[in-house]
C-alpha cells in the first residue's frame, strides 16, 4: 500500500510482460465517468456556466467585490458589488451600491441598486433608490427610496445626479 510504484515515473506506466496495477487502471475508470463540472473539450460550443461566487453567512467583507460572474451575498457586505447576477439571501447585508445585469434581493441592502432586471422578494429590504429596466416586487418587500426606469442603467451617471448641459454646469454670478 506505501510502496513505490511506477505510477510518478515518468514514460510509460507499465513495461512490456508486467501486469497492469491497480494504479493503472484507476485513471482509466475515473476518465470513463468525468465529473459533471468537467469542461467539454473545446470544440466551438459555448462553455459550460460556472456557479456563483457564494459569500458565506461568517463572512464579513469591508471592501468593493467585482466579478463578471454571478455572486451570492449570505453574509455582509460593506462596500460596491458589482456583478452579472447578484442574489442577496435572507440574512444578509450589503452596505453600498449595488449593480447588476440581474438583481435578487431577499436580504436587506443599504444603498443604490442598478439593474437591468430587478427583484424583491417578500423577505426583502431595500433602503436607497432602485434605478431598472424592469422591476418587480413582491407583497411584503420593504423598500424606502425612489425608483427609476432607464433603458441602460448600467451606463448611465450615478443615480440622483440627473445628467445637466454643460452650458449649465457653471453657476452664474450673482452680482450685477
Amino acid at each position: 500500500m506505501f510502496s513505490k510504484s511506477r505510477i510518478n515515473e515518468p514514460g510509460p506506466k507499465q513495461a512490456e510482460g508486467e501486469k497492469p496495477v491497480m494504479q493503472d487502471s484507476s485513471p482509466s475508470s475515473a476518465s470513463s465517468n468525468p465529473a459533471p463540472s468537467m469542461p467539454e473539450p473545446r470544440s466551438g460550443a459555448p462553455k459550460p456556466k460556472a456557479s456563483p461566487s457564494v459569500l458565506s453567512s461568517d463572512l464579513m467583507i469591508r471592501g468593493n467585490v467585482k466579478t463578471t460572474g454571478d455572486v451570492q451575498v449570505e453574509g455582509q457586505v460593506e462596500g460596491d458589488i458589482r456583478a452579472h447576477l447578484l442574489t442577496v439571501g435572507e440574512g444578509a447585508t450589503v452596505k453600498g451600491e449595488v449593480v447588476a445585469d440581474d438583481v435578487v434581493i431577499n436580504g436587506r441592502i443599504i444603498g443604490c441598486v442598478r439593474g437591468l432586471k430587478v427583484r424583491l422578494t417578500a423577505t426583502a429590504r431595500v433602503e436607497g433608490d432602485i434605478i431598472h429596466k424592469t422591476i418587480a416586487i413582491e407583497s411584503g418587500a420593504h423598500f424606502e427610496g425612489s425608483v427609476q426606469r432607464q433603458e441602460d442603467p448600467l451606463t448611465k451617471g450615478k443615480p440622483g445626479a440627473p445628467a445637466k448641459p454643460a452650458a449649465a454646469a457653471a453657476p452664474a454670478p450673482a452680482k450685477g
